[in-house]
């Protein structure tokens, strides 16, 4: 019987997500999405079509075998289709309809030629002898430069666009979660949920940034509950240098180890080398990128404009956008009465409440996207069901 409950929820989860898939391929003007729709309807539908026939028979079958044809179709296939496709010159700065690849692709790329150019991965809007427009911003952090650095060390090609490498160091950094758990028997719902949603194949295939950051924060958590205070602090201190959405992660593992002082040092430490040094560069640069422009302040507005409920209400004038940063204050403040009154102990508590307090940011925010919700959907699956050996083992001290 709970077999049979599990294969029912692999069904709707399938053909859930595949319907989505369905209808970005039909209805999206980009062109990056539409590849990816049309690879990842048939990866969600062979998936789904093997559940319901191993409910309509009720035979012993693996439900491994539906993750793969949603890995594949669902994400690899696209992603190097579109990278292959970008090496013919069909980049972002192309219309909609011909981009190979989202803006944050050659963002990333461009911060990371700054970077090792300058030593500040944003552009110099001063030196422009022309307003600035919404392509000079790059509302990240400057680890997220990284990711571009090959790019700027070999030049362009298939190895070095930013997807490939978002995902490449993504996989290294899953590998590292499972050795740190001592390589546990997976379930198939977590993966489910960290990597087979469409919030998450979708941006592997087109943009692929936010992937890295959640696997770091997913780690974080991980070393923090088996001593290893030190090495989650460096973790997280990585992934808020990436963007500044992991922060909270930081703030609900510092309350979980009681301030232990070895994270707190570790994470001001890597906050330092990772934000600090390259901030300190071009620090007003680096104030409008990742503070002004996220929030609405700078010369030009974010593109972020899904309508979700922090952004719906910021439209409707200056008492909209006070009440956004008045709800998110009271959101910060409840989320910090959970975490006093009832610490977290363990890996999926610590889980738990960043993705619940990541999923409240998202909402609030002014400035956001429907891609965002990959923070809380990802950590809430990672939490809710967690490898099965982590759940008596992975607890705090």
């Amino acid at each position: 019987m709970n077999e049979q409950r599990s294969r029912l929820i692999d069904a709707a989860f399938y053909l859930g997500f595949g319907l989505d898939a369905a209808y970005t391929a039909a209805f999206s003007e980009f062109y990056g999405f539409r590849v990816w729709g049309n690879f990842a309807v048939v990866g969600y539908a062979f998936a789904f079509l093997h559940i319901v026939i191993l409910l309509l028979t009720r035979r012993q079958g693996s439900r491994w075998i539906p993750v793969g044809y949603v890995v594949v179709l669902g994400m690899l296939v696209p992603m190097l289709v579109l990278v292959f496709k970008r090496m013919t010159g069909r980049d972002w700065g192309s219309p909609a309809h011909s981009m190979t690849a989202q803006p944050e692709v050659w963002v990333i790329e461009r911060a990371g030629r700054l970077l090792w150019s300058t030593g500040s991965p944003y552009v110099d809007l001063s030196t422009l002898n022309r307003p600035p427009v919404v392509d000079d911003y790059t509302p990240y952090s400057p680890a997220m430069a990284l990711l571009g650095l090959p790019n700027a060390l070999f030049g362009r090609n298939v190895l070095t666009d930013a997807r490939i490498v978002a995902f490449v160091v993504t996989l290294v950094i899953f590998l590292v979660i499972l050795r740190t758990l001592d390589w546990p028997s997976l379930s198939v719902r977590p993966v489910q949920l960290i990597t087979l949603t469409t919030f998450t194949t979708l941006p592997a295939a087109v943009a692929g940034n936010d992937m890295p950051v959640v696997a770091l924060l997913i780690l974080g958590a991980v070393l923090a509950t088996r001593s290893r205070p030190e090495w989650a602090g460096l973790v997280l201190a990585i992934a808020a240098s990436m963007k500044l959405t992991a922060l909270p992660a930081a703030a609900v593992v510092a309350i979980a180890l009681a301030f232990s002082w070895r994270f707190v040092a570790s994470f001001i430490g890597g906050m330092v080398v990772f934000t600090g040094l390259s901030a300190a560069v071009n620090w007003d640069m680096f104030v409008d990128n990742v503070i002004r422009f996220p929030g609405n302040m700078a010369a030009v507005r974010s593109p972020a404009q899904s309508p979700l409920p922090g952004h719906l209400l910021e439209q409707t004038g200056p008492f909209g956008h006070t009440a956004v940063l008045v709800l998110m204050g009271l959101a910060a403040l409840g989320m910090l009465w959970w975490l006093l009154a009832r610490p977290p102990r363990t890996t999926a508590e610590i889980l738990l409440r960043t993705g619940v307090g990541l999923g409240i940011a998202m909402l609030l925010m002014p400035a956001t996207r429907w891609g965002y919700l990959i923070y809380p959907i990802a950590l809430l699956g990672a939490a809710l069901y967690s490898w099965r050996p982590a759940r008596k083992l992975a607890q705090v001290g």
